[in-house]
């Protein structure tokens, strides 16, 4: 297994996502270091799909701009060794499962333990279909990350038993795309996680501002926020990294204000 859970040991962790290849390599990769920097315990990499169920407009239209730029499941290992040169950052993919599939289930994860890459979130693998990766994934050292949502159920104990890294956390129905309302049952849900099983919790889907990520972090061990930095980049391609750089510390820096309330 990786060494993810423990990061959320130290500091209540702040996870951001981009889209790998979005708008170019150059700027993807500048985007992750400045992440980094700017105060990410761990980066979410995405990896473009033409069908990613699980994603909101503003990553769907991200995927579309990587398809633009020639992205390939090799562009995007390529991005994460060229970011390696710069940071050594925790850094985990999302991906969808045919793309690893595709790929080699032993080449895939044996790439992504070359790259220092610790884990992966597969929104469309069910839990019944997790052992076809898990032996794998667990020989190159790699977590594979499970989603729990407000749906999740009867469900939730056998898929927090069998989980490693982290746990992501859904924090509303329905698919990516900032939001100022959740599921308000958030803690009873991350409360329930906690029965049985000591990996951490990590709430995304839809955080988007410093309060709401202050709240979530006194929900969960971590906060996860994908379409707003998304947007950012869209709104700034090239010039992207100083502006998301900036927000990160803005995230970070709320975060941080929850645990010293809690002290």
């Amino acid at each position: 297994m990786s060494n993810l859970s423990e990061i959320f040991k130290n500091h209540k962790a702040f996870i951001p996502f981009v889209v790998a290849d979005d708008p170019d390599f150059d700027t993807t990769v500048a985007n992750i270091v400045a992440l980094a920097e700017g105060g990410a315990d761990i980066v979410e990499v995405g990896i473009p799909f033409s069908d990613p169920i699980a994603d909101g407009g503003v990553i769907q239209a991200a995927d579309l701009r990587a398809f633009d730029a020639g992205v390939r499941t090799k562009t995007v290992f390529e991005i994460v060794e060229a970011a390696r040169k710069q940071t050594d950052v925790p850094i985990v993919f999302l991906t969808y499962l045919n793309i690893v599939f595709k790929y080699g289930y032993d080449a895939f994860c044996q790439k992504c333990q070359e790259l220092g890459v610790s884990g992966l979130v597969i929104p469309d693998m069910p839990y019944e279909s997790r052992e076809d990766i898990v032996p794998t994934a667990d020989k190159y050292g790699i977590d594979i990350i499970p989603l729990i949502a407000p749906t999740s159920g009867h469900r939730i104990e056998k898929i927090a038993k069998a989980a490693s890294g982290f746990i992501y956390v859904v924090s509303s129905l329905g698919i990516t795309g900032e939001r100022n309302e959740f599921f308000n049952g958030l803690k009873d849900l991350v409360a329930e996680i906690k029965k049985y099983t000591d990996v951490p919790t990590a709430i995304g889907f839809g955080v988007h501002t410093p309060e709401q990520a202050k709240t979530m972090a006194g929900i969960a061990d971590g906060v996860i926020i994908g379409s707003a930095i998304v947007d950012i980049v869209a709104k700034q391609k090239q010039n992207a990294p100083k502006a998301v750089e900036e927000f990160t510390r803005s995230i970070r820096s709320a975060i941080d204000e929850t645990e010293k309330a809690n002290v």
